[in-house]
């Protein structure tokens, strides 16, 4: 006698050809043409188009392995393109407040007066 608990009957899972790997080549074109930092864009379409090509001649390891590649150009490119910016933007700022810290240090050494005038000479 079955004491356990109610089994539940699962149809059996298909098991299919597994998917076949995304290229990015979307994400490559726009890192290319907008945001191509370093020339990283370049290499992610290049690996997105080999990609591709193997993905339609069936070759799935290949293009999974192109894939891979084109997806890690694409993460660095964007990576890169809004951090650098940013970066930028942050030192200029930062530039700027301490310049003008500098300079209304400095008003006074350059206000400065000399007592006295050129009579005590003579």
């Amino acid at each position: 006698m079955d004491t356990s608990y109610p089994r539940e009957e699962r149809p059996p899972s298909k098991r299919g050809p597994p998917p076949a790997p995304r290229d990015h080549l979307v994400w490559a074109i726009f890192n290319t043409l907008y945001m191509n930092f370093c020339c990283l864009g370049f290499v992610a379409l290049a690996f997105a188009i080999k990609a591709r090509d193997r993905k339609v001649s069936g070759d799935v390891e290949a293009a999974r392995h192109f894939s891979s590649k084109a997806r890690c150009y694409n993460a660095l490119a964007t990576a890169g393109s809004v951090l650098l910016p940013l970066l930028l933007g942050a030192l200029i700022v930062t530039g700027v407040i301490h310049l003008s810290k500098l300079a209304q240090e400095s008003v006074g050494f350059f206000t400065y007066q000399f007592s006295g005038s050129d009579d005590e000479d003579q």
